[in-house]
């Protein structure tokens, strides 16, 4: 690990409003919602107060902030954005349109409930409507996690063998307004690290003209999706590339997944975001108790890391899958539903149990997470997902 030498105390959303400002992204369109609304908010002050060189758009919806960075994209720009929920929900079409275009646009994303009825905490519901986009989706644990990739995500995205659009989320509430001690790099570093944007195409290059958004009918279309299917496949080659450049000069390497504890489990869970630092702690308790328990990290669900799961979770008896979101009537929720798929072909296959849970940013605690251990070791699971502190 690096030498921790510039700590400073920051929410969610202000490390992730410190790296914008590191990164000095060409445009930044915005429309504030709760509880994203500071990243934007920050960073429009780093505008004002002339700390970074930002085009600042301040549009009438979240479909025009995502419509406005397609542009600025197509132009040649560097582009971001930051949003949460209904926002998020209301730039769908926008980001089907951003992944097809192969246009590297970063959106600091904050997880929260879709409505109805109206709820402003954490859950997972936005993001997951959004895993079939195109963007590439990764979920943070921390505020440490959430400022080293937005950096990371920039590099990541503008890489030739990916040009997709990425979100970096964080639980709302849970990160977004929490404050812990992160490591902020220097400046220069992260300017160093981020490089220059230098697009191979671009709308402004008026001495290299060329078609971008044109009508691409049953002649075309199938082989231009065919080009961002491979993309999102390439993409997890580089992530894991700029992930371990990420530690080599910063000395905090990250990957698709992370694994705590599973070398010799007999029980697992998945999980993605905050509620792996609440399940480390379980764990260490149980390990205590002489109970092999461990658990596997999903930090990038887009491209989603199969090979890395299949060859994380072989040696584990049972494992538990939670997703903060329910799929409505899918045979287990979403998350569950893959990590079950690409352990299918596995010879000797764990047993898969779903447990929903989180859901509207109700809390899961300790004592939850140790009761699904408890429920897993103990064998007595069934195939129909769970719902975990949940009023019958």
């Amino acid at each position: 690990m690096s030498e921790k030498k510039n700590l400073k105390a920051k929410t969610g959303n202000e490390a992730m409003a410190e790296a914008m400002r590191q990164i000095n992204p060409d445009v930044v369109a915005a429309y504030p919602i709760t509880p994203a609304t500071e990243i934007v908010q920050i960073f429009s002050q780093f505008v004002a107060d002339g700390v970074v060189n930002t085009e600042f758009v301040a549009v009438e919806s979240e479909h025009s902030a995502l419509s406005a960075c397609i542009g600025a994209s197509a132009a040649g720009a560097r582009a971001m954005t930051g949003t949460s929920s209904q926002g998020l929900a209301l730039m769908y079409e926008m980001m089907y349109i951003a992944a097809g275009l192969r246009l590297p646009i970063v959106i600091a994303e904050v997880n929260r409930a879709l409505s109805a009825p109206i709820n402003i905490h954490g859950d997972q519901s936005d993001t997951m409507g959004a895993r079939d986009s195109g963007f590439l989706q990764i979920y943070c644990e921390n505020s440490q996690e959430a400022y080293d990739s937005m950096i990371q995500a920039v590099r990541i995205c503008e890489h030739p063998d990916v040009l997709l659009p990425a979100t970096v989320s964080t639980d709302g509430f849970i990160i977004s307004h929490c404050m812990e001690a992160i490591e902020l790099l220097p400046d220069e570093k992260v300017k160093e690290f981020v490089g220059t944007y230098k697009p191979k195409n671009w709308l402004l290059d008026v001495d290299h003209p060329f078609t971008l958004g044109a009508i691409d009918l049953q002649d075309y279309y199938f082989e231009h999706k065919r080009q961002e299917i491979e993309a999102m496949r390439k993409a997890t080659k580089v992530i894991k590339e700029i992930g371990k450049e990420f530690g080599q000069k910063f000395g905090r390497s990250y990957d698709m997944i992370e694994t705590y504890k599973l070398e010799d489990a007999e029980a697992a869970i998945v999980v993605l975001g905050s509620t792996a630092g609440t399940a480390k702690v379980v764990i260490e308790e149980m390990r205590k108790q002489g109970k092999k328990v461990g658990m596997l990290k999903l930090r990038v669900f887009r491209p989603f890391p199969f090979d890395d799961i299949r060859e994380a979770l072989k040696d584990v008896k049972i494992v538990g899958v939670m997703d903060r979101h329910d799929g409505y009537n899918g045979y287990v929720a979403p998350v569950c539903s893959e990590v079950r798929s690409c352990l299918y072909e596995l010879d000797k296959k764990p047993k898969i149990a779903s447990y929903v849970y989180g859901l509207g940013g109700r809390d899961i605690t300790l004592e939850m997470i140790t009761e699904i251990y408890e429920e897993l070791l103990s064998g007595k699971t069934d195939n129909n997902a769970k719902y975990i502190g949940v009023r019958e």
